[in-house]
């Protein structure tokens, strides 16, 4: 068995699932609500406050499914009860970021500003640092897939580069530095 697969999805207080007709999941929260079509071999049961998943067989078109309809199902789960946030940090001399609506404004060192328009499921903000220290903007979303979606498409406007360590990148994340060029000894 699927060792994410066979792991029941616990609803937590507040949270309730219904399976609708065609093998769809609908998840009911104090943040909303979401659903997700799965896979009509892969069949679901909702017993209590627990979401079971289970599979026909062991080929691998099944056991990939397994998994991957449990992990979703539990991410909608934990976004509709907690929701997901993701934080970015602008390294670099004259990055700036700013928020007005679904509208993000980044100034990244290139000649123009750069505006995204964010889905209207993705709430971002930026709040206030210190002098000195690098602006953060902070993405926050029910849907994990959406809100990572989103933020990978920020960080690809400017990835940090390896020598100094400037770009857009996530709070907490480590960077490989290389050690720049020195001068040949004679």
């Amino acid at each position: 068995m699927s060792r994410i697969g066979k792991l029941p999805v616990n609803l937590p207080a507040g949270v309730s699932a219904e399976l609708l007709d065609g093998n769809v999941v609908k998840v009911k929260g104090p943040r909303g609500e979401m659903t997700q079509k799965v896979d009509p071999d892969i069949t679901v049961t909702i017993e209590g406050n627990e979401i079971k998943f289970t599979r026909p067989s062991d080929l691998p078109r099944f056991r990939s499914m397994h998994g991957l309809y449990r992990a979703l199902v539990h991410n909608m789960v934990v976004g509709v009860h907690e929701g997901f946030t993701i934080k970015q940090e602008f390294v670099g001399v004259g990055y700036r970021v700013a928020v007005q609506g679904q509208l993000v404004t980044m100034s990244l060192g290139y000649s123009h500003d750069i505006q995204l328009l964010l889905p209207a499921e993705v709430k971002a903000e930026t709040p206030q640092v210190k002098k000195g220290e690098n602006p953060l903007l902070v993405l926050t979303s029910n849907d994990k897939q959406l809100v990572g979606q989103v933020a990978a498409k920020i960080r690809s406007f400017r990835r940090p580069e390896p020598y100094k360590g400037k770009g857009i990148k996530f709070v907490g994340e480590t960077l490989r530095r290389k050690a720049g060029k020195t001068a040949a000894a004679k």
